[in-house]
């Protein structure tokens, strides 16, 4: 084994070569609609991407320590294989802590490819010393965001011709602001006040706004002596495989096929986002015990959206929860804070070496007691005001083998269970195998599970992923899952069954040019339309989605992505289709950044609409479905006065050839058109 103290020559290797491969990392902000194409292969809308991709732009901002970064961690970064996790952790214990990123160019099975990736989600640092206070002042990732936005057409919400319960209150325009400063290991506070168009900025006793519609906040510590993490404010539970306490950190199924698969036992984190589901407010707390054995506990009291009815005693129950966070007009303010939720929990973890498990007891009460209104397909679902849950998690790791696992049980009704198993079978080849089963009254509403449908119930499933490695240049990746829905869903009144498989090629023959080719196939059980009878009937509906992409440089300062997305959809002996062809454009002059996009589409019903990534302004997310037929095209430009302030604007059109209106309802746009524009300011405000 070689020492730290008498590798000089290998200090000099790594001096040298940090100089020769420093202008090949990107020192910009790393390219998200690269990364978007690679974690979400298939975008639709069972996951909350807008969360997803905040928590990766957010790692851009904390960056992970490669000298204190768990196993757990580095994981989570979803773009390493489990070998590379090892080898890191590895080479760590042999030879001490790493001088610089560049330094992983000596741990076996970093090529420069996987450290071009994640080099902007890691750094290199030191032991936290001094007082806390003075570091929050002098730590220079922090930033002040206000962000402006708005549709420039009227939408029918703002006419006078609306009913005075569709009319909108408030002004057009969404208006956000956030401030954080943070360092990872370390600390990290700050506030999140957003406005959605139509919303009012006011100071009301009865209904308790005090200033913007949504107001979160956060002030964590951590690693301080016993006390491993403490949360006061908003904050999210991540624990386990999420079959109970889970945050916005589950990727689902992508073309990275393997590591997603399995989610990493992070503990608490900050909620910054302006999603106003799917957190909770209050207290958290992680403390050690003994070496090894860590107690983790959280109450949250926070107000949730609801429709509320009384029956003909008056007495008041949840017909369903609302999610969407707007509170425009008096139809939708009817809602805001129905209920309160009350949700309290304690997690015990045993970490040592390759174990990881632990046992979970989590309790929800509703302040009014949740009845939701009969459907076929809902007979099961969760009803009174108490929910209670208790669950174990056991994840194992030999060698390049990690076993991950969790069971829990909805105290008096079902349970669920997700199991698997991922590693590197080769250093080029990468498996991963997972199998579930949810019963359908087993009830998590924080739950982030692997699963077909949204929310782990009413599920049974075998997964099979893999990624394999021929060279630096060509790659091949892929899963079949095959799933079962033991009781009735939405839009499906029988229990049936379903398959969904992908297949994705990439090919990159430099390091400025990358392209992949990419097909899906996924059959679910749906309702069939029959006006003339009175029998609910079912047939099997499957989709199949084809895609090309490629990157290349025009010149060094300019580059380009041209795609070509293409789908069906059959049903009952029927097939429509659908497809969308892009080109982006991206030129880096100096401080000044510009990226545009021209897309035209065409898809004959819903079930083609095509979701396509397209850049935004910095940890904002636009992922919209290009649906009928149309012109889509958007340029934003980006500006650095110096270090501390940095602005984007952004344009984006629409414009449909067969349709006279745009949205539905009091969102209604009268015409064929539509322009958005987004202004927003990033400010580094201490230091």
């Amino acid at each position: 084994m070689m020492s730290r103290s008498l590798s000089l020559s290998g200090l000099l290797y790594l001096l040298l070569s940090s100089a020769l491969y420093a202008q090949e990392y990107p020192q910009r902000d790393v390219d998200l609609a690269t990364l978007a194409d690679e974690i979400f292969a298939y975008q639709d809308l069972d996951l909350n991407y807008q969360e997803l991709y905040e928590t990766m732009a957010q790692l851009l901002a904390n960056k992970i320590n490669l000298n204190s970064a768990s196993p757990e961690e580095l994981r989570f970064l979803n773009l390493l294989s489990e070998q590379q996790v090892q080898n890191l952790i590895s080479y760590r214990e042999q030879n001490g802590k790493l001088l610089s990123v560049y330094e992983l160019q000596a741990v076996p099975g970093f090529d420069p490819e996987t450290i071009h990736k994640i080099i902007s989600f890691v750094r290199v640092d030191g032991t936290a010393n001094g007082n806390v206070f003075r570091r929050m002042v002098a730590e220079p990732n922090n930033y002040l965001i206000i962000r402006y936005d708005r549709t420039l057409e009227t939408k029918d919400g703002f006419k006078d011709s609306e009913t005075t319960r569709t009319r909108f209150k408030g002004q057009d325009g969404d208006l956000y602001l956030r401030f954080r400063t943070s360092k990872p290991g370390d600390f990290s506070f700050g506030f999140t006040l957003e406005k959605d168009a139509g919303e009012q900025i006011r100071w009301n006793r009865s209904t308790r706004q005090y200033g913007f519609d949504f107001q979160s906040f956060h002030g964590q510590l951590l690693n301080k002596g016993k006390v491993k993490n403490l949360i006061i404010g908003d904050y999210q539970t991540q624990f386990g495989q999420g079959l109970l306490l889970g945050g916005s950190f589950g990727f689902g199924k992508d073309s990275e096929a393997v590591a997603t698969v399995r989610r990493s036992n992070l503990g608490f984190l900050p909620y910054t986002s302006a999603n106003e589901t799917g957190f909770k407010r209050g207290v958290a707390l992680t403390y050690e015990l003994i070496p090894s054995l860590y107690v983790s506990g959280f109450y949250s009291n926070l107000p949730r959206d609801a429709s509320v009815i009384s029956d003909s005693l008056e007495r008041s129950t949840v017909s369903s929860f609302q999610t969407t966070g707007l509170h425009r007009n008096e139809a939708e303010l009817s809602g805001r804070h129905a209920t309160r939720e009350h949700n309290y929990g304690t997690v015990l973890n045993f970490r040592k070496g390759p174990v990881d498990a632990g046992i979970i007891f989590n309790s929800l009460e509703y302040s009014v007691a949740v009845d939701r209104a009969p459907k076929p397909y809902n007979q099961f679902a969760f009803s009174g005001s108490t929910l209670r849950h208790a669950g174990i998690f056991l994840n194992y790791t030999f060698h390049n083998i990690t076993f991950f696992s969790e069971s829990a049980r909805t105290i008096g009704q079902g349970y669920g269970i997700t199991a698997g198993i991922l590693g590197s079978v080769t250093p080029r080849f990468d498996v991963a195998l997972h199998v579930r089963n949810y019963q359908r009254n087993f009830h998590s509403p924080y739950a982030n599970a692997f699963s077909e449908n949204s929310v782990p119930e009413n599920e049974s499933g075998l997964y099979w992923g893999w990624k394999y490695r021929w060279s630096r240049k060509f790659s091949l990746s892929g899963y079949m899952d095959l799933f079962r829905f033991p009781w009735l869903r939405y839009r499906s009144y029988t229990p049936s069954d379903g398959h969904e498989w992908l297949l994705r090629f990439n090919y990159q023959p430099s390091k400025n040019v990358t392209m992949f080719i990419q097909v899906r196939e996924e059959s679910k059980v749906r309702n069939i339309s029959d006006p003339g009878n009175n029998l609910f009937e079912t047939s099997a509906g499957t989709r199949r989605n084809y895609c090309v992409s490629i990157d290349y440089p025009v010149s060094g300062k300019i580059k380009m992505k041209t795609r070509a997305q293409f789908s069906s959809y059959e049903k009952d002996g029927s097939v429509t289709r659908g497809m969308t062809i892009l080109n982006d454009i991206r030129a880096d002059l100096g401080k000044l950044s510009i990226m545009g996009r021209y897309a035209i589409f065409d898809t004959e019903d819903y079930d083609n609409r095509q979701y396509v990534y397209e850049r935004d302004v910095w940890l904002a997310y636009s992922m919209p479905a290009y649906a009928d037929t149309g012109v889509r095209s958007y340029l934003l430009a980006e500006y650095s006065f110096s270090k501390r302030l940095t602005v984007w604007i952004r344009c984006g059109h629409t414009r449909y050839t067969n349709r006279d209106s745009i949205g539905s309802g009091a969102d209604a746009i009268s015409g064929k058109e539509k322009n958005d524009v987004r202004v927003q300011a990033r400010i580094k405000i201490l230091n």
